[in-house]
C-alpha cells in the first residue's frame, strides 16, 4: 500500500528549485496538503494534456521531482536539514508514461522490463482526469466476492466496495492477482469535494510465484510494502553488497484503515501492449485473525532485521576491508617466496665447469683424462670384437683333446 509508485517520475530537473516552491507550499505542510498540491499541478502540467507547449513538460518533471522529495519522510528529512546536497538523485528511480512513449520506445521499455529491468509507469491523465471528474463507471465490489476480467492498457476498472461498521473495525484487505502475469496497478481513490475521485494510493504488482499481485491492507495497524526497484539499484550499484539493501525497500504504508462506507478501487492496465488479466477480492479481516497477527509479527521481525543488518554492514564492510588488505599481501608474499627460490635455483646452477672435456665417439678420451686401455694390454681380438676371449678359450680345449687322442694313438 501507499504511494509506492508515485502518480509521476522523478526525473531531475534540469535547474533545481526548493521542492516547496515548486509545489507552492510551507515547510510545515502535511503529508495530504503534500499530496493535493501535487494531483493538481501533475494534472495541470501532464504531456497528455499540453502536447503542444514543451515548457509544460519541464514543469512537469520539476512538479514530480519536488514530489518525490517531499513524499519521502527520509528524502525531505535530509532536503530539510542539508537541502539538495544531502540527497542521492541517482538514487531516484525514473517513471515513464507509455501513454506519450510511442511504440519504438515502448517496445524497448518493454524488452528491458522483460529482461528485469526495473521501469515504473505512470498512470494515464485521461484516466486521472475522468476519476476527479467523477465520469467514470463504478462496479460493485461486495466484501467477500472476487470479480475477474481484462482491462485495457492505459485504461482502469473502478470497483465500490461498501463497508459497514464492523467490517471497518475488523479491517479490510483488498487484493489483485493475475495468473496470466500480466503488469497492473491496484489504486485507491479519496472523495474529492467536487463530487469526483482523487488518486490517493497506489502499488504496482509484483510477481510471487506463478502469478503477479498487488495487495492493500487496512488493519488498523501500520503494514509495509516493498519497493523492488531499490533492491535492482542497490544491485547495479554494489552487487556484492546489495543483500544489506533488501530490507531497505520495506516502506510504511500511508493509511491502515479506513471508516466505513463506500470507498472506490481501481485495476490499471500496466502492459505495454496488450489487455490486463486480473481478479479482484475484498475479504474483511475478521475471519482471518490468525493471519493479520502473524503478518504484524513478521513484519516486526523483519524491520528488527533490517535494523540489524545495517550494523552488520558496517561490521562486514571492515572484515571485506582487511580480507582485501590480506589477500593483497598474500599474493605480494608469494611473488617474493616465488623470486627468492628462482634466484636460489640460479645461484645451484652456477657451480659447474663450463669449458669441460666432451666424449668423442671412439671413447678414446674421458673428461677425467684416464686412458681408454691399460698399457700393455692387447686388444680382445684382431677385429676388436668382445668375444675373442671365447675363440681362445676354444681353441685350448680343442687342442688338449687332440693332444690325448696322440697319446692314445701312440
Amino acid at each position: 500500500m501507499g504511494m509506492g509508485s508515485k502518480m509521476e517520475g522523478p526525473s531531475t530537473p534540469a535547474n533545481r528549485r526548493d521542492p516547496y516552491e515548486v509545489l507552492s507550499l510551507t515547510r510545515d505542510s502535511t503529508d495530504q496538503e503534500i499530496k493535493t498540491a501535487y494531483r493538481k499541478l501533475a494534472l495541470k502540467y501532464h504531456p497528455d494534456k499540453n502536447a503542444s507547449n514543451p515548457e509544460a513538460s519541464e514543469l512537469f518533471k520539476e512538479v514530480a521531482y519536488s514530489y518525490s522529495i517531499l513524499s519521502d519522510p527520509e528524502k525531505r528529512r535530509q532536503y530539510d536539514s542539508a537541502g539538495f546536497e544531502a540527497l542521492d538523485a541517482d538514487s531516484m528511480d525514473m517513471e515513464i508514461d507509455l501513454s506519450n512513449l510511442g511504440t519504438v520506445n515502448t517496445m524497448f521499455a518493454a524488452l528491458f522490463s522483460k529482461l528485469g529491468v526495473p521501469i515504473k509507469t505512470t498512470i494515464s491523465a485521461n484516466v486521472l482526469e475522468e476519476a476527479l471528474n467523477g465520469t467514470v463507471t463504478v462496479r460493485p465490489l461486495p466484501i467477500g466476492t472476487s470479480v475477474s476480467g481484462k482491462v485495457e492498457k492505459q485504461c482502469a476498472h473502478f470497483f465500490g466496495v461498501t463497508m459497514s461498521e464492523q467490517q471497518a473495525e475488523s479491517g479490510i484487505v483488498i487484493r489483485v492477482t493475475s495468473t496470466a502475469q500480466s503488469k497492473f496497478k491496484l489504486l485507491y481513490f479519496e472523495q474529492d469535494v467536487n463530487g469526483g475521485y482523487g488518486l490517493a494510493l497506489q502499488e504496482d504488482s509484483e510477481k510471487t510465484g506463478k502469478v503477479t499481485s498487488a495487495g492493500m491492507y487496512f488493519l488498523h495497524f501500520q503494514v509495509y510494502r516493498m519497493d523492488s526497484t531499490v533492491n535492482a539499484l542497490a544491485m547495479a550499484k554494489d552487487p556484492d553488497g546489495a543483500f544489506f539493501k533488501r530490507l531497505e525497500g520495506l516502506q510504511p504504508c500511508e493509511l491502515s484503515e479506513l471508516k466505513a462506507g463506500t470507498h472506490i478501487f481501481a485495476v490499471y492496465g500496466d502492459n505495454f501492449f496488450k489487455t490486463a488479466s486480473y481478479t479482484i477480492e475484498a475479504v474483511c479481516a475478521k475471519s482471518y485473525e490468525d493471519t493479520t497477527q502473524k503478518l504484524k509479527d513478521v513484519e516486526a521481525q523483519i524491520l528488527r532485521k533490517r535494523n540489524e543488518l545495517r550494523q552488520f554492514e558496517a561490521e562486514y564492510r571492515r572484515a571485506l576491508a582487511r580480507y582485501q588488505e590480506v589477500t593483497d599481501r598474500y599474493a605480494k608474499e608469494k611473488q617474493s617466496v616465488d623470486e627468492l627460490l628462482k634466484q636460489r635455483d640460479g645461484i645451484h646452477s652456477s657451480f659447474t665447469i663450463v669449458n669441460s672435456t666432451s666424449i668423442t665417439g671412439n671413447g678414446s678420451n674421458l673428461s677425467n683424462g684416464s686412458s681408454s686401455k691399460m698399457t700393455g694390454e692387447e686388444s680382445p681380438g684382431e677385429d676388436g670384437g668382445s668375444d675373442g676371449k671365447d675363440k681362445s678359450g676354444k681353441k685350448k680345449w680343442f687342442n688338449l683333446n687332440i693332444r690325448g687322442s696322440d697319446k692314445r694313438l701312440g
